[in-house]
């Protein structure tokens, strides 16, 4: 026997519309139905356009301020073989520049690399070996 009644499906077709959240409905419909159930329902019900729930905007994302290029900073077209790549801006605009300071090693110079080439967080197994524990 299906879970869904036609009292279940009827309820959840109010429901829907008025923008409850479908883990809302399935605790409403009861019966073990789960968050997921209720997507699908409302997939092959073809319940997913038009709801009109008022649902509260989120902010935008705080984004910082660009980093502003240093001064004697290169271009893509002056920037050697030996000099830091780093970009400044995004690549589509005018502003797009590279740090060209002078790189020893690499594409980025001293402190561009410590930014760019992190190590990488141990797993427990690896603390492990590094303390002779067998894991």
């Amino acid at each position: 026997m299906s879970a869904w009644t036609q009292d279940r499906i009827n309820l959840l077709k109010r429901l829907w519309p008025e923008g409850r959240s479908a883990e809302t409905i399935a605790l409403e419909l009861g019966g073990g139905l789960t968050r997921n159930a209720v997507l699908g329902k409302v997939a092959r019900l073809g319940l997913s356009e038009g709801r009109t729930g008022d649902r509260p905007q989120r902010a935008a994302a705080h984004r910082p301020a660009p980093e502003p290029p240093p001064d004697g900073v290169a271009t893509i077209l002056s920037v050697r073989r030996t000099d830091c790549r780093w970009p400044y801006g995004e690549p589509g605009d005018a502003a797009f520049s590279l740090c060209g300071r002078p790189s020893e090693r690499g594409a980025f110079c001293a402190a561009h690399a410590a930014i760019a080439y992190r190590p990488a967080p141990l797993s427990v197994e690896g603390l492990m070996r590094l303390a002779g524990v067998a894991p």
